[in-house]
C-alpha cells in the first residue's frame, strides 16, 4: 500500500475520498499527532510525542471488541502506523502535525502533513475521522498580482505561507515631456509598451491560474493603473478578485505580502460566516431551507437536503447511527428501530462527514457566536 507523503492543501475532494472509505470489514485507525515547534522545539520532545501517541494507539486497539480475524488486522495496522510515524523525517518540511489513517481491508494507508498543529488523537471507528481536517479543507487557494507599469510579481498559496512565484519585468519606455510631434509619437509608443506589458502580465497570472487554480485574488497596484488591470483579466480570474493590496510594488517584502493577504482572507472569512449565518437564520425563520440543532440537521442530512452545513469549533456530541441504511440520529428516540443501532461516540463529525459525502458545503465558524442558541450546529437546506 503507497503512503501519500502530501504537503498540499486537504482539498475537498481528498477529503470527500476519505470520508467515503467504508472497509469491508474491521475497522480505521485514525491517528493524529501534534508537532507544534514551539511546544516541541526538539527531535527528543517529538519522539516523546509519538511514542505517547503510538502507546494510546495500543491501548485503543486492545479495547476494541470484534472477531479474532478483525483484531489481527488491527494489530497489523497499529504496525504499519508505528513504521510511519517513527520515520525521522516526519516533522520537516514546516510540518506541525500529521494526519494518518490505516486500514489493511480498505487498502488504506495515507498520511497527511499539515501545517497547522492538530491535537493529539487516536480514533477507531468504522469510517475515517476527518473532522480534524476540516478546518484544513476550509483554506483557499489565494494569489496576490502585485503590478506597475513595468514590474510585476505574483504570489500564490496559502495567505499566511504565501509563496513568490512570478516576476515580470518588460522593457517600458519612461514617459518624458520634450513636447512638439515626436513627443506624441513617443507617448503613443510608450504606451503601446505599458499595454503590453499587462496583457503579458494577465496572460502569465491565467496560465498560473489553468496550472494551478486559485479560490481568490488580490490585486496590489498604483492607483491609476487598477482598473487596467482589472479590466483586463480573464472573466475567471475577475470572478475571484475579492480586494485590494496597498503595497509598493518592486520593494514590498514577503512578510509584508503575507501579512496583508492574512488581514484580507480574514476579513473575507467574517463577510463569509456573516453571510451564510444570515442565510441560516433568513431559513429558520420562515420555516424553510434552514435546520437548527442538531436533531434538525441530521434529519436533513439522512434525506440529502444539506446545502451548507455550519458547526461551531470543537463541538462533539454522542449519536447514533442505523449502520444498514447509513442514518444518523441524536438520540435513540429519533430512530424507527432503535434495535438496529449503534452508539456513536461523536456523532457531530459523522455529521460533517456525511456532509462532505453528499458534497454540501461545510463551515466551522470561529468569528461569530450565533450558532450558540442553535447548539452549535446550523444547516442551510437545498429544499
Amino acid at each position: 500500500m503507497p503512503v501519500a507523503m502530501a504537503t498540499e492543501l486537504v482539498t475537498r475532494t481528498r477529503l470527500r475520498r476519505l470520508a467515503e472509505v467504508r472497509p469491508p470489514r474491521g475497522r480505521v485507525l485514525s491517528v493524529f499527532v501534534n508537532l507544534d515547534p514551539t511546544e516541541l522545539p526538539t527531535p527528543p520532545a517529538r519522539a516523546t510525542a509519538i511514542s505517547s501517541i503510538l502507546t494510546e494507539a495500543a491501548h485503543r486497539v486492545e479495547k476494541v471488541e470484534a472477531p479474532h480475524a478483525e483484531r489481527e488486522e488491527l494489530k497489523h495496522d497499529l504496525h504499519q502506523v508505528e513504521e510511519v510515524l517513527r520515520d525521522g523525517s516526519l516533522a520537516s518540511d514546516g510540518t506541525h502535525g500529521v494526519a494518518l489513517y490505516v486500514c489493511r481491508a480498505a487498502n488504506l494507508l495515507e498520511l497527511i502533513r499539515l501545517p497547522h498543529p492538530v491535537r493529539s488523537q487516536v480514533v477507531v471507528d468504522r469510517a475515517p475521522f476527518v473532522e480534524p481536517l476540516v478546518r484544513e479543507a476550509d483554506e483557499e487557494l489565494w494569489s496576490v498580482l502585485l503590478a506597475n507599469r513595468r514590474v510585476a510579481r505574483i504570489f500564490a498559496g496559502v495567505p499566511e505561507r504565501l509563496e513568490e512565484t512570478d516576476r515580470i519585468v518588460d522593457n517600458v519606455r519612461q514617459q518624458h515631456d520634450q513636447g512638439g510631434w515626436s513627443q506624441a509619437n513617443y507617448q503613443r509608443s510608450v504606451e503601446k509598451d505599458k499595454d503590453d506589458h499587462v496583457i503579458h502580465t494577465v496572460e502569465v497570472l491565467f496560465e498560473a491560474h489553468k496550472a494551478h487554480p486559485i479560490d481568490r485574488l488580490l490585486l496590489g497596484s498604483p492607483p491609476e493603473l487598477l482598473s487596467t488591470y482589472e479590466h483586463r483579466l480573464h472573466p475567471y480570474l475577475r470572478e475571484r478578485l475579492v480586494g485590494r493590496l496597498h503595497l509598493d510594488v518592486e520593494q514590498a517584502n514577503l512578510e509584508e505580502v503575507r501579512r496583508q493577504t492574512v488581514e484580507a482572507a480574514t476579513e473575507w472569512t467574517r463577510r463569509c460566516e456573516r453571510e451564510e449565518l444570515d442565510r441560516l437564520a433568513e431559513g429558520v425563520g420562515r420555516g424553510e431551507r434552514g435546520a437548527a440543532g442538531l436533531a434538525a440537521v441530521l434529519d436533513a442530512l439522512n434525506t440529502a437536503r444539506v446545502e451548507l452545513l455550519l458547526v461551531q469549533p470543537g463541538l462533539r456530541e454522542p449519536g447514533f447511527r442505523d449502520p444498514e441504511h447509513d442514518l444518523l440520529f441524536a438520540t435513540e428516540a429519533a430512530a424507527p428501530d432503535a434495535r438496529a443501532l449503534e452508539p456513536v461516540e461523536d456523532v457531530v463529525e459523522a455529521a460533517l462527514a456525511k456532509a462532505i459525502e453528499q458534497a454540501a458545503g461545510v463551515r466551522v465558524v470561529r468569528y461569530h457566536d450565533d450558532l450558540g442558541p442553535l447548539g452549535g450546529i446550523g444547516a442551510v437546506l437545498r429544499f
